[in-house]
């Protein structure tokens, strides 16, 4: 096994958290939960075996098993790994990761948030949750080179650094410039994996932050307007009838009090 399927749209159920000690007595140990998973962030050398698939322990990796899966976990001393035994929910959106990850410069954030989650575990285990269940997200959007199932490293970088900046100026080379690319290869890789331009993606995710805003609070249209960077309202106008079909007014009226999601995205060059 080298992969394995994740589903994260709601929270996992977190039956327990700490931190593990092996490699004192013996030098390998089978290991089976047969209804829960196990995530796991190593701070040792070693090696995890799943079958015939054996993958190399190293510190800052991180390995996720699923239920009633037998591993061999072999030890050169003392070792010791942050553990989470845990229940995914069966819906939802899968996300295809590796069984186990070298998370490079975000191990550091994944140790401290397994940190949390452990201490929090005796007397708040929905905090626990909350920070096993933001782990489970890093580790499922951490880089690949394996081609298959993610998002790529670039397009990632160039969609957080849009989302941080909506209320601004925004322009191609901004974006490039700010992931460290050129324009022509963020232009490359992202219609390649989003299905849109990056001033289309702009465009949509500008549109559904002002249409949260029409349906869920009572600012102005022309707050509104300069909150998702379209200061000009003729052109917030026109931009509402394009990506949501009708004018900022008309939003705001016709739908019922309280209703707000997310509504298509419209793939357009």
């Amino acid at each position: 096994m080298k992969h394995v399927t994740l589903r994260l749209d709601e929270a996992p159920t977190v039956v327990d958290a700490g931190i593990g000690v092996h490699g004192v007595s013996t030098a390998h140990d089978v290991f089976r939960l047969p209804d829960l998973w196990q995530l796991h962030l190593y701070n040792y050398e070693g090696a995890l075996s799943l079958g015939q698939s054996v993958h190399p322990i190293r510190p800052g990796h991180v390995s996720l098993v699923p239920p009633n899966t037998e591993v061999h976990f072999h030890y050169r001393g003392r070792s010791e790994h942050f553990y989470v035994h845990l229940r995914l929910h069966e819906g939802g959106t899968t996300r295809v990761v590796p069984v186990m990850r070298d998370a490079g410069a975000e191990s550091t954030r994944l140790a401290d948030l397994l940190r949390h989650a452990v201490t929090a575990m005796p007397t708040s285990p929905r905090r626990a949750t909350a920070e096993v269940w933001t782990a489970l997200w890093r580790i499922a959007e951490l880089p690949r080179d394996d081609g298959a199932g993610h998002r790529h490293p670039f397009v990632a970088a160039a969609q957080a650094y849009i989302e941080e900046h909506l209320a601004g100026p925004l322009s191609v080379p901004d974006v490039a410039r700010a992931v460290g690319i050129s324009h022509t290869h963020l232009t490359r890789v992202f219609r390649a994996e989003a299905g849109l331009t990056v001033v289309a993606y702009i465009r949509h995710r500008r549109l559904q932050r002002a249409r949260h805003l029409l349906l869920s609070s009572t600012l102005s249209i022309t707050a509104i307007a300069a909150a998702v960077g379209i200061a000009d309202l003729q052109a917030f106008n026109k931009a509402c009838r394009r990506e949501l079909g009708a004018s900022p007014r008309d939003v705001r009226a016709a739908a019922p009090a309280g209703l707000d999601g997310p509504g298509p995205v419209r793939r357009r060059s």
